[in-house]
């Protein structure tokens, strides 16, 4: 009876060792397994029989241990072990590990938890895993803001735009030379002097048909069967303006030619006047001239060389020469900066800054806003402007001052309105110029530059990424971000609990606990690594040591096998 136990002692022995080498096989081949999780057998002994109970100790006896007797082995459990594995990068967008604890969560035929973050994207452009379960997240609204709730299967369209949202602030820095001059002069153009067809006494509100050089040969034809056609390209601060067009009509007059020439050059009319020099075009009745007078400063003087006032009708030769003793003079600074309207089309606004007094409170700058893309800055309207309608393209006009410390105290005239009229965008857009970082130092040339402005054009998606917090962030072409979705992530009591399916899935089992959904880094969840993966947590050099003791204790459970048969072999040869 004893013989015949020590056999299946022996082979329980065989049983347990055979399934540790499974065991370690099952580790030692997924050793390279992306977020693998190695397993452990642990042995028990199997029940004892009792041949003695024992007995307490007494007056007259020392008492007696119980004597009992094994029955070989048993598996007692064959444990996960969770360990995080160490970290491979991988620089794929769509390869996430986890750092610390929690299971990614994905859905195919059911739901299940990976550890496995080696995700890619579908043909519908949904993340998904290797064997085509959807990854599991947050979605986010149009505004970018997660939607916490029902999980959902994450999505990063290619087609994604980002809406273009006009600009309402820009920034502007630099410091402004208070070692400048004062502006003063002004660039002032003559026209020969013209004479009257009539006879008459000419003035502003002339015809342009009775304008002549000689009295008889008029310089516009209202009558001619294809109309005259003005065109003036003019220069201000040695940038050349954008070209702006007038057709005079049988009821032009000199005024309107003198606002086209207001317009054409960007002239602010109502600056007030300096010295001698009142700026704007007129009709100078003295010299029986249209005089064009330039705003002070000289990134505000202007020039019309060669062919940049011209006609159609070639008898208009009535010229525009400079005046060398007006040139202006002082300290001024140009900058040009690029803002967007509604549907995100780029409009070039220009700010001049000029020196205009000096105190002893500090220095005050003028300054004069305008832009080539205003809707009334590309056609001329006769008598369209007025004093508080700026001509064209100037939207606005303020000052700056400065204290004695070079500090900006008040500023005025810094919310400009573009005029967008006809070009599908919002018609007019307010825009605020914010002057608060400039300076007006000594000892520095003027500097103005823009740093910062709030608008943006469409644009297209260029990439994603996912943060530590599982934040899916989409990249457009026009340098804006926006959130696409959340990854999720399962937390649970008891993970040693979970059901292993199989291809590095886990659902929940009946120890595991209700699974917990968070995300990234709250509720002790780990941190989501883009662009890396987990590998496995096997220790090879332990798996090795364990083939050598389960091959050990194999061989020596089978020698039990063998010394009793050779027993039980002597026992029945006693009997012949």
């Amino acid at each position: 009876m004893a013989l015949t136990s020590a056999l299946f002692t022996g082979l329980s022995g065989l049983n347990v060792n055979q399934t540790r080498l499974n065991v370690t096989g099952n580790n030692i081949a997924n050793a390279n397994t992306v977020a693998y999780k190695s397993s452990r057998a642990l042995f028990a002994p199997q029940f004892y029989i009792t041949d003695a109970a024992g007995g307490p100790p007494n007056a007259t006896f020392g008492g007696e241990n119980p004597s009992q007797r094994g029955l070989g082995a048993t598996v007692a459990a064959i444990e996960k072990d969770f360990t995080q594995g160490a970290m491979e990068t991988t620089g794929k967008n769509t390869d996430l590990a986890i750092d610390g604890e929690g299971f990614f969560i994905v859905e195919g035929d059911k739901r299940a938890f990976t550890r496995d973050g080696s995700f890619g994207l579908n043909a519908n452009n949904d993340i998904v895993t290797s064997s085509g379960d959807y990854v599991m997240g947050y979605k986010s609204d149009t505004n970018g803001n997660i939607i916490a709730g029902a999980l959902e299967h994450l999505n990063v369209p290619s087609d994604t735009k980002s809406a273009a949202k006009a600009t309402t602030n820009v920034a502007l820095q630099g410091n402004l030379n208070s070692d400048g001059d004062v502006a003063a002069g002004a660039s002032v153009l003559s026209t020969k002097p013209l004479q009257s067809i009539s006879a008459g006494t000419l003035s502003g509100t002339s015809l342009l048909s009775d304008l002549s050089l000689d009295g008889t040969t008029p310089l516009f034809d209202p009558a001619a069967a294809t109309p005259d056609v003005l065109t003036l390209e003019g220069v201000k601060g040695g940038r050349t303006l954008p070209a702006l067009t007038f057709t005079p009509d049988a009821a032009s007059t000199v005024d309107d030619l003198c606002d086209f020439f207001n317009q054409g050059m960007q002239i602010k009319t109502d600056d007030p006047p300096t010295g001698t020099f009142t700026p704007g075009a007129v009709f100078d009745p003295l010299t029986n001239s249209i005089k064009v007078t330039s705003n002070v400063g000289t990134e505000n003087a202007i020039a019309l060389g060669g062919t940049a006032f011209k006609s159609t009708n070639p008898n208009m030769t009535m010229g525009l020469g400079a005046d060398p003793t007006s040139n202006p003079t002082g300290e001024s600074r140009f900058t040009s900066m690029e803002v967007y309207d509604s549907l995100g089309n780029p409009v070039q606004v220009d700010v001049t800054m000029t020196l205009a007094e000096k105190s002893d409170a500090g220095t005050k700058w003028s300054f004069i806003a305008t832009s080539p893309d205003n809707t009334r800055a590309k056609d001329f309207t006769p008598g369209g402007a007025g004093a508080t309608d700026f001509y064209g393209a100037i939207l606005s006009s303020g000052e700056l001052q400065f204290d004695n410390n070079g500090k900006l105290m008040s500023s005025s005239g810094t919310q400009v309105s573009l005029d967008r009229a006809q070009t599908g965008a919002v018609p007019t857009q307010a825009v605020d110029l914010d002057f608060s970082s400039l300076s007006s130092l000594g000892a520095r040339a003027s500097e103005l530059v823009m740093n910062e402005q709030d608008g943006y054009p469409t644009g297209i998606l260029n990439g994603f990424s996912v943060g530590g917090n599982g934040l899916i962030t989409a990249t457009f072409s026009n340098g804006q971000n926006r959130t696409m979705g959340q990854v999720a992530i399962a937390m649970f009591d008891n993970k040693a609990g979970l059901v292993d399916l199989g291809g590095n899935k886990y659902v929940s089992g009946a120890n595991s606990g209700t699974p917990i959904i968070t995300a990234p880094t709250e509720q002790s969840a780990g941190t989501v690594r883009a662009g890396s993966l987990e590998q496995s947590n096997v220790d090879l050099s332990r798996e090795f040591i364990n083939l050598i003791i389960s091959s050990t204790g194999f061989t020596a459970a089978s020698r039990v096998i063998t010394t009793s048969d050779q027993l039980i072999t002597e026992l029945l040869n006693t009997s012949r």
